[in-house]
């Protein structure tokens, strides 16, 4: 099995910047695609980044720009590099790897990121 474990969310100023990180371990060969979502409260969770085998990133309209997705060189652990970040970012941010040839995809826990002044 994989198991994704989350950190680096926290409380943080309007215009400042904070980075999260998804480690992966276990049965992790054939991961592929790397994504990051996001739920506001009251919200649906929503797609926000990936980064594909082949190290293309996408992103929506609301954090391209600002936000940055990556990852090392084993491809074991995902980076969202926030900047520049305003109130209406604060939401739970979950990780996901997508398995292709096993069809699987897997969460993290999700960790809390809070924008206020």
């Amino acid at each position: 099995q994989v198991q994704l474990v989350e950190s680096g969310g926290g409380l943080v100023h309007p215009g400042g910047s904070l980075t999260l990180s998804c480690v992966a371990s276990g049965d992790i060969a054939t991961l592929n695609e790397m994504r990051w979502y996001r739920q506001r409260p009251g919200r649906e969770r929503l797609f926000i980044a990936a980064l594909t085998i082949k190290d293309r990133p996408t992103y929506v309209s609301q954090v391209r720009g600002r936000f940055t997705i990556s990852s090392n060189r084993a491809r074991d652990t995902s980076y969202l590099q926030m900047n520049n970040l305003v109130p209406e970012d604060t939401a739970v941010y979950y990780c996901n790897f997508r398995d292709a040839l096993r069809a699987v995809d897997y969460w993290g826990q999700g960790t809390q990121v809070t924008v206020s002044s």
